[in-house]
């Protein structure tokens, strides 16, 4: 069929219900200029997948554009994989809302790329043809290691994909007033046409564009923000410290605890851990899984296949890191800035997770929600945001895809007897079957912060992927039986994990806490609207009350919400009341876990002869590059 019609088809699908949205929030007189802003973008990404379409002709094409991609195109593109909903949405929120403890995601996903550099890119360049299973497969058992591999593959990418959806449908919805769910089936259907027709040499190009776009609109916030301190970070921070709206969210996070403290203390606390991540180990093993997991993720070892050489592979992560590591700082200003002009209270109105504190803080900006300016930076600012979502997604369903169509079908199914053809054909089917799940996730994963979903991500990948990966590399006596242990282990342990943890719903909780809300609300109600009528208060206290009412107003009709949901529950998904395990992240537990279950699966599986065989060839292969140049089905 005509990738042209195809790609009009899809994009017939997805404008309209963007155009239908022109009804929802926006005001009428800022709404043509909020679609001008979102369709410029679209098709800027969509002119750049046309072109794409005519350079894929071969399975290689699809999947790694060829091996042709420079260092520093490679550097920008993982760039623009890697600072995703979770990075430039979920970041900035957790900052507003919790301060230092926000943060701390930015640095752990920072430091994680050098133990990309150092341990992994060259060698997964030099032994890798297009996934994960492939550099797992090159010693070991080729259908075993690609079925585990595979699987492991498919659960990180729907963690993180997870995410993503949910940053795209909280953005479209809240800027335009679209509903939730059309936002997300936007959001895949655009993703399909990128994957669909251009492949890797599609997703690399709209993710180099994205990243650009992303890094101009962080600096352009951060110098509006910055610039009334005279760009001196000290006095920047004192300026947060001494802010009323962190002050008063502190207090609020603190509960009791705040009872004591003056406002200045409550400030300095800001910028101090513990309001978010308050157990140790928490942190700890939230660190453990950024830091291991960025090594593992799928669609980041995927893009070392698509540069020509182990050379180009280690420049493209030093400039990913030179990259990466100068947006996380922008992060740090961007989620402060969002909670001293635009408050944690309002920030929280609009999306409970934080995931519009940045469009929230351009709008503030550019003079507010009744100015023309103000609403120009927040569409453009949230139309960046989500072409980043989109592309992020398209690496995802990329490498997602690529698990089912060449580790499954082709690799497995077809015993690798499979005509290019062929193989485009299946990856294209199942580039469908993952955008579909992707889209139903999206829909049933509304309301979590974005950052939160993706931190467990890392750890299915950290838990899994990084110690096959790792041990195969350089571990002589790893086999087929440490690979396969240390899948099942890794993924099942951290999936477990977070299945008995306090990430899951517990309606017996949500009941209680409904309940008391709702018993509380008409004193508060009360309360606050006498605060409105009493004319000898500034006018301070009255917005802020105001935006408590408010606040009350949502948080009182979403407990009669959860009230009638969870009527006829009272257990979680996994049948108990209430969580086993504290910890919110189980990267502590999980990954240990993993790299013992492939040490003792490779001892307790014994001699494995072709693993034996294929050592010395590895270890000259990843050192050296010999035989990399065109990399065979293993």
């Amino acid at each position: 069929m005509n990738n042209k019609l195809i790609l009009g088809g899809l994009l017939a699908i997805a404008l309209p219900s963007l155009a239908w949205a022109a009804e929802g929030a926006v005001a009428s007189e800022y709404r043509l200029m909020t679609f001008v802003v979102f369709g410029i973008i679209i098709m800027l990404t969509m002119y750049v997948t046309y072109m794409a379409s005519k350079q894929v002709h071969s399975v290689s094409d699809f999947y790694t554009a060829g091996g042709g991609i420079s260092g520093l195109k490679n550097g920008w593109a993982i760039a623009g994989d890697y600072l995703s909903a979770a990075s430039f949405l979920g970041i900035a929120g957790l900052i507003s809302l919790y301060g230092y403890d926000g943060f701390m995601y930015s640095v752990g996903w920072l430091v994680a790329y050098i133990t990309v550099l150092l341990v992994i890119a060259e060698p997964c360049r030099n032994i890798g043809k297009y996934t994960l299973a492939d550099i797992l497969a090159y010693r070991n058992d080729p259908k075993k290691t690609r079925v585990v591999g595979a699987i492991s593959v498919i659960t990180v990418s729907t963690f993180y994909l997870t995410a993503q959806m949910v940053g795209g449908g909280v953005l479209v919805k809240t800027l335009i007033g679209i509903d939730y769910e059309v936002s997300v089936i936007a959001v895949g259907v655009l993703m399909l046409a990128y994957v669909l027709f251009g492949g890797m040499v599609a997703t690399t190009y709209v993710q180099i564009i994205k990243a650009i776009l992303l890094v101009i609109a962080s600096i352009i916030l951060v110098m509006l923000v910055w610039a009334p301190y005279g760009f001196s970070l000290p006095e920047f921070l004192t300026a947060v410290v001494g802010d009323s709206k962190v002050q008063a969210q502190v207090a609020k996070l603190l509960g009791d605890g705040a009872s004591n403290l003056s406002g200045a203390e409550l400030g300095q606390r800001f910028l101090e851990p513990g309001l978010y991540l308050k157990d140790p180990l928490d942190q700890i093993s939230l660190g453990m899984a950024l830091v291991f997991g960025t090594a593992g993720l799928p669609h980041i070892l995927m893009r070392f296949f698509t540069v020509p050489n182990a050379q180009e592979a280690r420049k493209s992560v030093i400039w990913a890191m030179a990259i990466i590591g100068g947006f996380y700082v922008l992060t740090l200003f961007l989620g402060m800035g969002a909670a001293i002009h635009v408050g944690a209270a309002d920030i929280a109105l609009i999306d409970k997770g934080g995931n519009m504190a940045a469009p929230l803080l351009a709008q503030y900006l550019g003079g507010g929600a009744d100015s023309v300016m103000g609403n120009f930076m927040l569409a453009f600012v949230a139309a960046v945001a989500f072409a980043t979502i989109v592309a992020v997604v398209a690496g995802l369903v990329l490498a997602a895809a690529s698990a089912m169509a060449h580790d499954l079908y082709v690799g497995v199914i077809r015993g690798e007897h499979a005509t290019s053809a062929e193989q485009v054909k299946a990856a294209r089917i199942s580039t469908l079957i993952v955008g579909a799940m992707a889209i139903a996730i999206g829909i049933a994963a509304k309301g979590q912060n974005v950052a939160h979903l993706v931190a467990l991500a890392f750890a299915v990948a950290a838990s899994a992927n990084l110690p096959c990966v790792i041990l195969t590399l350089y571990w002589r006596r790893c086999n087929t039986g440490g690979i396969m242990a240390g899948m099942i282990l890794g993924t099942v342990s951290a999936i477990a994990i977070v299945m008995v943890s306090p990430n899951m719903t517990y309606p017996l909780k949500v009941k209680a806490d409904a309940a008391k809300l709702i018993a509380e609300a008409p004193e508060k109600r009360m309360s606050l609207e006498a605060t409105l009528v009493d004319a000898s208060l500034p006018a301070s206290n009255l917005a802020t009350a105001t935006q408590a009412l408010a606040k009350l107003t949502q948080d009182h009709k979403k407990a009669e919400e959860d009230l009638v949901i969870y009527a006829n529950q009272s257990t979680s998904l996994v049948g108990l009341e209430e969580p086993l395990i504290k910890l919110k992240n189980p990267g502590i537990i999980s990954i240990p876990l993993g790299f013992l279950a492939v040490i003792f699966g490779s001892l307790l599986w014994g001699r494995d002869r072709r693993s034996e065989e294929k050592w010395t060839e590895l270890y000259v292969r990843q050192n050296t590059g010999i035989g990399a140049a065109k990399a065979k089905m293993h």
